[in-house]
This record gives C-alpha cells, sequence and structure tokens, in this order.
C-alpha cells in the first residue's frame, strides 16, 4: 500500500517552496525578465505610434476600401476623406466650369443657336478618323501613281460624309504642296444642282480642259473617253478629283450614267478620280456586281450611324467654344442617347437641341407674363408681394435642364400619324386602334 503522507510534511513542503521563491537569485532573475519584457513592450508601442501617426487607423470592417463603392482619392487625413464619384457627378466633371449664361440676352442666344446650327461646320471633325484616313489613302496613292480610280462612300444622312470630305480635300492639298506634287484639280460637284444627268459629263470635260471645243458629232462622254484612252499629250493635264455629293441623283432607268461615269476611271490612261457620296447603303450591292464586270469596281467607304459616346462628343466640341454653360450635362446625355437610339443622325441632334433652347425660351417669356400680372394685381390691390411673386423672382432658369430637352425630343419625334389619330373623334380613335392593331 501507497505510503501516507502526513499534513506536517505538506507543510514543511509549502514553506521550502515559499523560501526558494523569495530568495535574493530569484529575485533579481524575475526582475531583470520583468525589466526586459517592459523594455519590449515599450519599443514595439512606439514603433506601432510612428507607423500608424500619419494615418488614423481603421478595422477592415470600418475601412473604405472594404466597401465595394468606395475608394480612397488621396491621403486620408484625419475625416478628410475624398471618394470617387458617382457616374453623374463625373459626367458634369467632363465639362469645363464656366460661367451660366443669360438666356435673355439676345446676343448670347444668337451665339448659342449660331453654334449648334447645322450649316456650321467645325473647324475639326471628331469620331471619323479612320473613314477620312481611307479615303485620303486612296486619294494619295492614286496621285502618286497617276492612275484613275472610283471610290464609294455611304451612309444614313448625317453621319458626316460632306464634312469629311472636306477635311480630305483639305489634307490632300497640303499633302502636294509638302510633296512637291503637281496641285490637282478638285471639283465639289452636288448631283442634284445637274439640270440634266449628263450634265456631268459637261462639267468633267470643262475641267479637264477648259478651252476645249467639242465638236457637235461627238458627244463630251466620248470625247472624254478618247482622252483618257490616249497618252499623256502636255504636263498641262493635271489629275483630276471630283467629289459627287448625291450621286443616287444620277439613276437612270437603264444606269447608263452612273456605269458611264465610273467607265471612264478604268481607262488605261485616265487620270479622273472620283469620289461618289451617297445615302443609299445599297446603292453598291446593286451596281457593283454591273461594275466589277466592267472592270471598275469602287472601294466602298461605309459611314456608320453614330453612337452615344459620338454624339456627346461632338455636342461636348461645338458648346466649348462658348464662354458660358448653355445645357445642363444630363441634358445632353438624355438627346445623345435618344438620338443614337432612333437614328444615330447628327443633324437630328443639333436640330433637338436648338428646340430645347426654344423650350427654355417659352419658359421665360412665360414666367414673364406671369410675374407681370401678379405685381398689376398687387398694386391695385395696394397688397405686398405674395410668395408666388417672390418664387417666381429668385428662379433662376438660366440653363436647358433635362424636362426642357425631354420635351424637345418628344415634340422631334413625335409621328404625324399619331396626330392625325390624336385630331379624330373618341369613336374615330378607337376604330383606328382597332384597326392598326
Amino acid at each position: 500500500m501507497p505510503s501516507l503522507i502526513r499534513s506536517g510534511d505538506v507543510r514543511e513542503t509549502e514553506k521550502r517552496s515559499v523560501e526558494i521563491q523569495s530568495s535574493p537569485l530569484k529575485r533579481r532573475l524575475r526582475s531583470h525578465s520583468t525589466t526586459l519584457e517592459d523594455e519590449t513592450t515599450t519599443t514595439s508601442i512606439s514603433t506601432l505610434l510612428n507607423l500608424y501617426s500619419s494615418e488614423k487607423w481603421k478595422s477592415a470592417r470600418k475601412s473604405i476600401n472594404s466597401s465595394p463603392n468606395g475608394k480612397i482619392d488621396g491621403v486620408c487625413n484625419g475625416s478628410e476623406i475624398r471618394l470617387i464619384k458617382s457616374p453623374r457627378k463625373r459626367l458634369s466633371d467632363c465639362f469645363p466650369k464656366k460661367p451660366k449664361w443669360n438666356p435673355k440676352d439676345s446676343a448670347q442666344m444668337s451665339v448659342v443657336k449660331e453654334a449648334l446650327h447645322v450649316s456650321l461646320a467645325p473647324l475639326a471633325i471628331v469620331c471619323r478618323e479612320d473613314e477620312q484616313k481611307r479615303v485620303f489613302e486612296f486619294c494619295k496613292t492614286s496621285i502618286q501613281e497617276e492612275r484613275g480610280g472610283s471610290l464609294y462612300v455611304c451612309g444614313c444622312p448625317g453621319t458626316g460624309k460632306t464634312l469629311s470630305m472636306e477635311k480630305v480635300k483639305q489634307n490632300l492639298l497640303d499633302w502636294v504642296k509638302e510633296g512637291g506634287f503637281d496641285e490637282p484639280n478638285i471639283v465639289a460637284l452636288n448631283c442634284t444642282s445637274l439640270g440634266n444627268t449628263s450634265e456631268i459629263f459637261n462639267k468633267i470635260l470643262d475641267v479637264y480642259q477648259p478651252q476645249k471645243k467639242v465638236n457637235h458629232t461627238s458627244s463630251p462622254l466620248q470625247h472624254l473617253q478618247k482622252l483618257f484612252s490616249q497618252k499623256k499629250q502636255s504636263s498641262s493635264e493635271k489629275m483630276m478629283l471630283i467629289v459627287a455629293d448625291e450621286l443616287d441623283y444620277l439613276i437612270t432607268k437603264d444606269r447608263s450614267v452612273l456605269h458611264d461615269l465610273f467607265m471612264l476611271t478604268s481607262f488605261p490612261f485616265s487620270r479622273f478620280i472620283l469620289i461618289g457620296i451617297a445615302n443609299a447603303l445599297d446603292l453598291a450591292d446593286r451596281f457593283l456586281p454591273k461594275l466589277q464586270a466592267l472592270n471598275c469596281k469602287p472601294l466602298v467607304v461605309t459611314f456608320r450611324a453614330y453612337s452615344k459616346d459620338q454624339i456627346l462628343r461632338i455636342l461636348r466640341q461645338r458648346l466649348a467654344a462658348l464662354p458660358f454653360d448653355v445645357f445642363n450635362p444630363q441634358a445632353l446625355e438624355l438627346c445623345a442617347r435618344k438620338v443614337a437610339a432612333a437614328s444615330g443622325d447628327m443633324r437630328k441632334a443639333l436640330c433637338v437641341c436648338r428646340c430645347a433652347i426654344e423650350m427654355l425660351e417659352e419658359e421665360l417669356r412665360d414666367t414673364s407674363s406671369t410675374m407681370n400680372l401678379l405685381q398689376q394685381e398687387n398694386t391695385s390691390s395696394a397688397q405686398p408681394k405674395s410668395h408666388a411673386t417672390e418664387f417666381l423672382a429668385k428662379q433662376e432658369t438660366n440653363i436647358v435642364r433635362v424636362d426642357h430637352m425631354a420635351l424637345a425630343l418628344s415634340r422631334t419625334f413625335k409621328s404625324t400619324i399619331v396626330d392625325i389619330i390624336q385630331s379624330l373623334p373618341q369613336h374615330q380613335q378607337v376604330c383606328s386602334a382597332r384597326s392598326i392593331s
């Protein structure tokens, strides 16, 4: 059996352990370890304070980076933290901050309307750089090799075809002067101005040989065919570039004028470059097989409809020249989205913006007339100004808002069929709606 420990032995053992722990050696060891721990703790705390003294530490739960939409825009100094702005605020930041305009000023109003007019050609043609480059390279190659060629530019109305060709002509003249080439004869022609479709050959002959008299036995077309079938006879014969706008106007029943025009570029010694512009997208599909069989297939460059971003960029470019803000950024974005979804016609977007300015003018006229009536009533009744008069006096309508743009869009894209149906009596409106459905 194990021996039993007596209570006196237990007390004696506890007494010895207390004496050992309270000995001078143990006390020195304990004090030394305590000093080391205190120094280590002090050093670590001071290091952490130095690291986080410049920035305020936050937990991962409360950190801005932990939220999906938050992001530090700079160094956090206390509570001064800037976040990335919402898309709506970023849109307003795209425009340089300018003073707002005074729509009651007739001079400022005329300047704004002129900047948004369709007939005003901007200094730089944006969003059509690729198409301009293709046309420019085509013309440059033809001039370098001194041979004829044809190009067909097609696209929906209001996609910058005519403006781009004007820019290409200017770039081509600058390139010719820098390269030391003979300057070609460049003629811009609108086919709708021709009295007869075959009159275009008279125009080409007058440019190519202005002093040449044509015999009555041969037509201008036959004379051009003879010229382009022979070698260059004199050094005065330059390359000729004809930019024919509204080319689909030359379509006849037998399509002979259009075929003969493109065939002039395919003769062995032709120095004639033709650029045809038309809105018909299927014109090339209808005539390309025949032109390919005649060995005069043109190069096709398609101008696609403007997108929302492109329309917005062009509107900003036109408004950037003004010394004041005219449109709310959200109003311009609404116009760009609606026009891009409907047709992508830039001319339509400019018309909508001008219509929105007219909506602002109507609102200003209504506000001024209402204020005059209220002032007359207050003057006749010898009473102080009413709350409505004070509200109208304080209201500032010096910018085109979203509601103005929405009203302009509804008026521009409103269908004439809907107007006719709404003008009918109620019974006939119901019958017409049933017949349409």
